[in-house]
Parts: structure tokens; C-alpha cells; sequence
């Protein structure tokens, strides 16, 4: 088997990919496209996505670009646990979950961590958006904890897609300021210690 990920460590949809990778188990290449850099839009790589984004996999000359279609592909086709939700119900939860988090959540959450410590990538220090920010970001964590319940995981009782999606965006937040009043979320506080206790998620710290 040869699988390839494109894509640089320190994009929290990269390191989504890459904790699927150490769940499974799988061996991989990684080619590291830096997107504080500007490589993703170099000729080379808008050749494997013409939308100039990571992560971007190639698996034995098949090509698959974005993370949600990434991620589904890899959890089919890898031997190891799989991470869909065993029933209807829940694999819904872990969809809902992955939905909310790439149409609000990423965004929102990325106004406020890049604010500290990536301020010249978007475009600078904003207060108003920073501030607009951490509201949308507890608004998503409340919501994803309502769709957890009393269960351990997003999901259900077993680690799903999901939690692999809302895990390195709040790693980027837990170094901010801001994380104690986003954090505050009720029954966030134990997901997050399971998630940090993960050893796929020790495995791929940012860089």
C-alpha cells in the first residue's frame, strides 16, 4: 500500500487526518505543504487541488481532496477501528458534529486562536472579530455538547469522526487566553480530558 498526506502540521484539518492515521495505524508519507508560506498555491501543488487547500491524499494512484471525503475514504478502506458510529443515530451525531464544526465552528474558532498566534495569516490583530469569535465558538461547543449528551464522545461511546474534527482547533484554543471563557461549555471539560489522553492526539502535535 502507498498512501501519501499532503499537507502541513500545522493546520488542524491536516492533524485531523493524521490522528485518523495513528488510530488506524496505517503507514504513510507525509509531504509538507506549509500554508503560512503560501505552498498551496504554487503550481506543484494546485496540480493535486486546483482549490489550493490541504490536506490532499493520494492512496495507491487514487487522489482525494477534502477532509470530510478524506477522512470517510480512509476509515472504509484502513484496516484497524473504525471510526463510524455503529448506528443510524449516531453516525448522524458524528456528521452533525463534522457539519457544525467546518460551517461555524472553524472560523469562529480560528478568529480567536489566530488572533494570538497567527495574527499576520489573517490579516492582522481584530478585537471585534476576536470578540465576535469567542461568542460563536462557545454557541458551536454548546451546541456539539448537546449533541454529546451524557455519552463520552460526539458520537456516542466510541471515538468517532467527529471528535477528530473539533479536537486540533481546540488544542489552538487551549493555548490562548481566551480558552478558560470558551471552555466553560458545560460537559466539554471531560471530552476534552479523553481527547487530550488520546495517543493519536500526543502523536500529532502542530509543528
Amino acid at each position: 500500500m502507498s498512501l501519501t498526506l499532503y499537507g502541513f502540521d500545522g493546520s488542524p484539518y491536516v492533524r485531523t487526518v493524521k490522528m485518523l492515521l495513528k488510530e488506524k495505524g496505517a503507514e504513510f508519507n507525509q509531504l509538507q505543504v506549509n500554508v503560512m508560506k503560501g505552498e498551496p498555491h504554487q503550481p506543484e501543488h494546485l496540480a493535486r487541488n486546483a482549490f489550493g487547500k490541504v490536506p490532499v491524499i493520494d492512496h495507491d494512484d487514487f487522489r482525494v481532496i477534502e477532509t470530510s471525503a478524506i477522512m470517510s475514504y480512509l476509515d472504509e478502506v484502513l484496516p484497524g477501528i473504525s471510526l463510524t458510529p455503529k448506528t443510524a443515530r449516531d453516525r448522524a451525531r458524528s456528521h452533525m458534529a463534522q457539519a457544525i464544526y467546518d460551517s461555524y465552528g472553524y472560523g469562529s474558532m480560528a478568529s480567536v486562536f489566530g488572533y494570538y498566534l497567527f495574527p499576520d495569516f489573517i490579516g492582522g490583530q481584530n478585537d471585534a472579530s476576536r470578540l465576535q469569535g469567542i461568542e460563536k465558538s462557545k454557541l458551536v461547543l454548546s451546541e456539539l455538547m448537546k449533541i454529546k449528551g451524557n455519552d463520552p464522545f460526539l458520537g456516542g461511546p466510541a471515538l468517532s469522526i467527529g471528535d477528530l474534527y473539533l479536537a486540533p482547533a481546540c488544542a489552538y484554543l487551549s493555548m490562548t487566553p481566551d480558552a478558560e471563557e470558551i471552555f466553560a461549555t458545560k460537559g466539554f471539560a471531560d471530552w476534552w480530558t479523553r481527547i487530550q489522553e488520546l495517543p493519536s492526539f500526543k502523536a500529532t502535535p502542530p509543528q
